[in-house]
């Protein structure tokens, strides 16, 4: 005789398995606690803001709210392609490199297949993988820093995809590009590879490359750009990809039709076209980062080497000291920095270059956390 069954009946949809182990990305905190103004130093913006004449082209792009943007966003695509010397119909475009990621995934990944990425690398690839029914397999870093034999040890015959953002957030390191070639020849040609250079444009190292000329040579290379961080767009949500035919053919097929507005497709071609203002957002950065490091190193704190517009500021985790209090501390003062615990770093805390003044009020801030008034 068979028992009745004391589980009841599911009465709503249930997502498909593994959907709901995802852990949800959370970004970095838009409002503090205290303090007379806010200095938002969470999410790596730009302090100089968008050029004006990415903000000439959005508004005039509100005349024709009423029409679908071009939906293979070709004005955008030519000017990207003008100004990296790379061939239109190779770029694909989407709402951040976000989407453009969240389509490799789909496209490349299935239930059972790995991919690969880095002890701190973004948490937007392990949402990617497990979204796609893929397992993700993460390569330990050295000393913060992508470590190749890691992932070239990792790779299996269940292998699809590795992600690699060069720099790498919320780290701030890089790897030299030869390790990145390194890597390549090592990859079976089965396996994707996908370089996320977000912070390419801030990188002044004679050793990196964001990976336009592998591209350009191979069929399982693709590099991932955005237009959030140094052009200032990050409202618009303008991402991009560089690639082989066979793979942009394969994401087209697959992003949504009209995935980049129009306002978005004039202001990221305008924004390209100002080079005055990258140089000067550039130059901010060259300056400002050492010397942000070299105040926070002289406060007894131990901060990663950053070759982006940010940097990893580590804190002795003892009592009256861990980067939880210290968060609360900055918090209270009108200071967002961003907790990256969840990035397996709980004893760190990420901060963006901001203006001189934001950058200023935070290292004051921070002397008073760790040696009082005096």
């Amino acid at each position: 005789m068979t028992k009745p069954s004391d589980t009841k009946p599911i009465d709503r949809p249930v997502p498909r398995a593994g959907v709901l182990d995802i852990a949800a990305y959370v970004p970095g905190k838009s409002k503090a606690t205290g303090g007379t103004k806010l200095y938002k130093l969470s999410s790596n913006e730009t302090p100089l803001g968008p050029s004006p004449k990415a903000i000439e082209a959005y508004r005039a792009a509100a005349d024709n709210l009423e029409f679908y943007p071009d939906g293979s966003a070709s004005a955008l695509r030519a000017a990207i392609a003008e100004a990296h010397g790379i061939k239109a119909e190779r770029i694909i475009c989407g709402a951040g490199s976000d989407e453009i990621l969240n389509l490799i995934a789909h496209a490349y990944i299935g239930p059972g297949d790995e991919a690969i990425y880095t002890q701190h690398g973004f948490l937007v690839y392990p949402i990617a993988i497990r979204a796609s029914g893929g397992i993700p397999v993460v390569a330990p870093e050295k000393d913060f820093t992508t470590y190749v034999d890691a992932i070239i040890d990792r790779v299996s015959e269940k292998t699809r995809v590795v992600f690699v953002a060069n720099p790498n957030n919320p780290t701030g390191t890089y790897v030299p590009f030869s390790e990145i070639r390194r890597l390549h020849a090592a990859l079976p040609p089965r396996v994707l590879l996908v370089l996320d250079a977000a912070y390419a444009e801030y990188v002044r190292r004679n050793d990196y490359e964001s990976g336009i000329e592998l591209v350009g040579q191979s069929s399982n290379v693709v590099m991932a750009r955005t237009f959030s961080k140094i052009h200032g767009l990050a409202a618009l949500r303008i991402g991009w990809m560089y690639g082989p035919p066979e793979v942009v053919d394969a994401l087209n097929r697959i992003r949504g039709p009209f995935n980049v507005s129009a306002p978005a497709i004039a202001a990221g071609a305008a924004a390209l076209s100002d080079r005055a203002h990258v140089e000067s957002a550039v130059a901010h950065n060259e300056e400002w980062l050492p010397r942000v490091t070299y105040a926070l190193e002289g406060l007894g704190l131990q901060v990663t080497p950053s070759v982006a517009n940010f940097v990893l500021i580590h804190f002795p985790g003892t009592k009256g000291k861990t980067a939880a209090e210290a968060d609360d501390y900055l918090l209270s003062h009108g200071i967002v920095l961003r907790r990256v615990a969840s990035y397996g770093l709980p004893d760190a805390l990420r901060m963006t270059i901001g203006t001189a003044e934001a950058n200023e009020a935070t290292i004051a801030a921070l002397r008073h956390f760790m040696h009082g008034a005096g």
